[in-house]
């Protein structure tokens, strides 16, 4: 089955159609490899439209569809709806947001290092721009600067620009090959030498990061003595000498290049023409150079070249860069390393991102563990790899259409085993890719889609409807006259008379923030302004570093607080019980626009979410207790399940013209994006009817379908 439509991109002012018939080419090599490899058993059928619907909406945008676009979807003609519901996901402003969180993955982005929130957003801005994959990893690999102007150098601040930590980061990260095992000893079970890895980290031998102690600004810059010596520290006294930088990986030869390659210097050159042509005067969005063969070479800074064409001039213009002369020097190893790592003649780069975005998506890699790639681990599938991977070069580095190519393929689309096959059926089904494995969603996907399913990216009751009042035990301030008589008062009053004593007016305000709803930390998120991380101040970019006080903060600056208070004669505490009126009435953010990654307990790190430290560290996506219980009691499914006076099942459930049947339907189409089948029906019309109202039934039968495994696991 072949979806026939044209998905139109704009890259540098020419608009390309990608058509997913292409798609048809995936599958069509997959199974000329699985025929000549004797497998001949039947695959499993490509799933109904509604499924894919679910299905596709969580990978793509990461969350299920709405009840809204789960109608829109069905009123569209049959023969063409999937291929238009993939292009519309493509174009979704959530696009960017969930996969950023697959390159958070793969880059170990982190709000707390230095730079972490920038270069997120920086990472957010390329996706949603569709910047190509290879000038991302340029920029990555190769900037320097101050990390205030050059977010990307956030990437090697991760890992303090240290020079061994990096080789092992580019070559793993980047070419999904573990090099760090030849840092000690020659790979045990590859090519790789401790030759290999320390001259590639010679690439980084004479970058530093420099911490002014007088301004606080950090930055990165070259130096003329690297750190990287031969042979390794501890082993030789003398004799160690300046260890030279080379790519230890093998380039296709750049003589009579490959028809992908010339598909790629073809798309370019129209690309480069266009910009050139209607320039004007202004710099163009991306870099114009080509990098072909290793012979041409663009800039890997935020500053933008001319079309013009060999190494020198390139590199003229990186020294050309520096608007502070010597101070944030580039480094011309790094703009060669990120030249050789991006290559379309290194057949690792392109093939290690493929690898990793068809296990996202279709839940096993050609080749496992995915960043494992050596001889003796080959691809299970190697030419259905390569064709991906040439094509995904030939594109320009697309990674929208390399989504879109891999979601329109029947590899894809197909169903799950069913559940009483045996398991070497079921093993070798799943293995060839004639049947998609069980995937439960990310832990951002699941949370997001609680959200969705109990509408609560927005208030969903009217104002006043659902107060709440509670009785607390409160310290309040008190103001004491001349002859030590207590002079009561509210703090609001207490800091507008004293607005000189800051003491008082901190105390205030610590005492009215205790007045406040207690949160749910363990399932509470906080948005980063990717705009505002990215928005030019005069010479620098706003890094805003978002911290979010903990529980422990709070109560140590309040206590600091008090002592304050208890310091000054004229004011002390004194505990009242107090009623205090609230608007039960929260909403809730989108977790992919979270600072990451979340604290220990919270909701994304109890369902896999890792701390991103450790490299090549995968999620867990293993069942536990906790697991069960955040779901069954926690705050986010309950507010979910319950009915607000906003939502469109509420008539349906309330109303004048309540109709349970189609309530109940609604319910089924916004969690699980199906309708129920007669038993089910039966069942759900039970859990209502035996509920003290409605109301409460329908919040029963909802609660019910959020916590099955339906809801978690993808369809």
């Amino acid at each position: 089955m072949v979806f026939r439509f044209c998905l139109a991109l704009v890259i540098g002012g020419l608009v390309f159609y990608v058509s997913t018939a292409e798609a048809g080419e995936v599958d069509r090599v997959l199974d000329r490899e699985n025929r000549d490899r004797k497998i001949l058993q039947q695959p499993v059928p490509i799933v109904d439209d509604l499924t894919f619907m679910r299905r596709v909406s969580v990978d793509l945008i990461g969350r299920i569809p709405t009840g809204v676009e789960i109608g829109n979807f069905l009123d569209g003609p049959s023969e063409d709806r999937r291929g238009k519901l993939v292009a519309k996901l493509l174009e979704h402003e959530r696009f960017a947001d969930r996969w950023t969180t697959f390159f958070g993955d793969l880059l170990r982005l982190r709000s707390s290092a230095t730079g972490g929130s920038a270069l997120t957003a920086y990472v957010h801005q390329a996706i949603d721009d569709n910047m190509p994959y290879d000038e991302l990893c340029r920029r990555l690999i190769s900037a320097n600067g101050r990390v205030n102007n050059i977010p990307e150098v956030g990437f090697i601040l991760g890992d303090d620009a240290d020079p061994l930590a990096m080789a092992a980061v580019t070559a793993q990260t980047f070419m999904g090959i573990r090099l760090a095992c030849a840092q000690c000893h020659d790979h045990p079970f590859d090519v790789w030498t401790r030759d290999d890895f320390y001259s590639l980290a010679a690439f980084f031998g004479k970058t530093r990061r420099i911490e002014s102690q007088r301004t606080n600004v950090i930055y990165t810059t070259e130096v003329d003595q690297t750190s990287v010596l031969w042979p390794p520290e501890g082993e030789s006294t003398e004799g160690r000498t300046a260890m030279a930088a080379r790519f230890p990986f093998d380039l296709m030869d750049s003589k009579n290049p490959p028809e992908f390659i010339t598909r790629l210097i073809s798309l370019r050159t129209k690309q480069a023409a266009v910009r050139r042509k209607g320039r004007d005067g202004v710099s163009p969005v991306i870099e114009d150079l080509l990098v072909i063969a290793g012979e041409k070479a663009s800039k890997t800074t935020r500053s933008k070249s001319d079309l013009a064409g060999i190494e020198s001039e390139a590199k003229t213009a990186i020294r050309n860069i520096d608007i502070k002369g010597s101070l944030y020097r580039q480094s011309e190893l790094r703009h060669q390393l990120a030249k050789y790592v991006t290559s379309p003649r290194n057949r690792f780069f392109a093939r290690a991102l493929v690898n990793r975005l068809w296990k996202e998506l279709v839940g096993r890699g050609f080749v496992t563990p995915v960043d494992d790639f050596r001889a003796d681990n080959p691809a299970s599938h190697p030419k259905t790899l390569d064709f991906l991977a040439e094509e995904f070069v030939a594109s320009g580095y697309d990674f929208r259409g390399l989504v879109q190519r891999i979601v329109s393929s029947e590899a894809y689309q197909r169903g799950h085993v069913a559940e009483d096959a045996d398991e070497k059926v079921r093993a070798a089904l799943e293995e060839n890719f004639q049947a998609t494995p069980m995937r439960r969603m990310l832990s951002e996907s699941l949370y997001d889609s609680i959200v969705t399913a109990g509408h609560l990216f927005d208030v969903k009751y009217p104002s006043g409807v659902n107060n709440r009042t509670v009785t607390e035990t409160v310290r309040v301030v008190v103001k004491v006259d001349d002859g030590g008589k207590e002079k009561p008062a509210n703090v609001e009053k207490l800091a507008a008379i004293s607005p000189e004593n800051p003491d008082v007016k901190a105390a205030a305000d610590t005492v009215m923030a205790a007045r406040q709803p207690t949160g749910y930390q363990l399932e509470d998120s906080i948005e980063l302004d990717f705009t505002s991380l990215l928005k030019k101040s005069g010479q620098d970019l706003e890094v805003e570093q978002m911290k979010v006080m903990s529980r422990e903060e709070l109560e140590a600056q309040r206590m600091v607080m008090e002592k304050r208070v208890q310091n000054d004669p004229t004011v002390k505490y004194v505990t009242k019980t107090v009623e205090r009126i609230y608007d039960d009435n929260p909403k809730f953010n989108s977790t992919f626009r979270m600072a990451g990654p979340a604290a220990d307990g919270h909701f994304l790190r109890v369902f896999g979410q890792t701390a991103r430290a450790d490299l090549g560290e995968p999620r867990d996506d293993a069942p536990t207790m906790r697991q069960a219980l955040m779901m069954l009691n926690g705050r986010l499914t309950n507010e979910a399940a319950r009915v607000g006076h906003l939502e469109p099942i509420y008539p349906l459930v309330a109303g004048e013209h309540a109709d349970v049947l189609k309530a109940i339907n609604l319910a089924y189409y916004e969690i699980l994006t199906r309708r129920p089948n007669a038993q089910e029906l039966a069942d759900a019309k039970e859990v209502i009817g035996a509920a003290s109202s409605p109301l409460d039934g329908m919040a029963d039968l909802r609660w019910v379908l959020l916590n099955c495994n339906e809801f978690r696991f993808l369809p």
